[in-house]
């Protein structure tokens, strides 16, 4: 793939006029359990870390009954010829302050308690909540995110993800779920991945059910791309770390 000119990436996250707003106020969310002894991976020398087991897998099936049940939207783009990644997905946007909170206080406050920018302190989740579903053949090329102003003196840093799929994991002995049931066929595929210099990977994430996945975005975000699924349905739920 073309490597993109500098000035056009800033372009590339989120296309804000294209987004889909959805009323919450009759969508019933999945309650969230507080995390305990969080699984923290960081990659070294980057601003990337993942949480294993963010969500439990019922946390993470809830999510995907309750946004198909509001129903996605497709969304694609013009392409990197008009400064665009490429982006083949199927989105839901809801503004939801109260899942934000639920979400931040379940523990990714704990996560971004010795982290500070700018002298500036995270102090809660972008309202804005989106719900992504790739299909097989769907993916998002390489971009990166935006830090937005949020207003009231905060603007976010850091994106947010959670895998509400991924490949098979050990199944308990009490899961009579069929291997044929489409629920439980694995994911193959859409893996995020960063590139540094010379667009050499830099990180490889291949999507967990309940893994978090966060990145430093904005003047400092690594060039990355959803890849291609060539199996399964990949969900994530994304928003964004403010700071303060």
């Amino acid at each position: 793939m073309a490597e993109i000119p500098e000035r056009k990436k800033r372009r590339m996250g989120d296309r804000r006029g294209m987004e889909t707003k959805h009323p919450t106020t009759s969508t019933k969310w999945p309650l969230i359990k507080s995390k305990q002894n969080l699984q923290i991976t960081r990659l070294k020398d980057t601003d990337l870390f993942t949480v294993q087991n963010f969500f439990t897998s019922a946390e993470s099936k809830a999510f995907i009954k309750a946004a198909e049940s509001i129903g996605f939207v497709h969304q694609g783009s013009l392409g990197p010829t008009k400064g665009e990644a490429y982006r083949d997905n199927d989105r839901i946007s809801v503004n939801d302050p109260v899942l934000a909170e639920t979400i931040w206080k379940s523990g990714v406050h704990k996560l971004f308690s010795d982290i500070k920018i700018r002298g500036k302190v995270a102090v809660g989740l972008n309202s804005n909540i989106r719900f992504y579903r790739y299909k097989v053949g769907q993916r998002f090329g390489r971009h990166i995110d935006e830090s937005v102003d949020l207003g009231e003196g905060k603007r976010t840093h850091y994106t947010l993800l959670i895998y509400l799929s991924g490949g098979f994991k050990l199944k308990a002995k009490n899961d009579t779920s069929s291997p044929k049931d489409s629920s439980s066929e694995p994911l193959v595929g859409g893996e995020t991945v960063f590139y540094g210099s010379r667009n050499a990977v830099v990180a490889e994430v291949a999507p967990t059910e309940g893994m978090a996945l966060l990145h430093i975005h904005g003047d400092k975000c690594m060039l990355h791309e959803g890849r291609n699924v060539t199996k399964g349905v990949k969900y994530v739920v994304r928003s964004d770390v403010a700071f303060a």
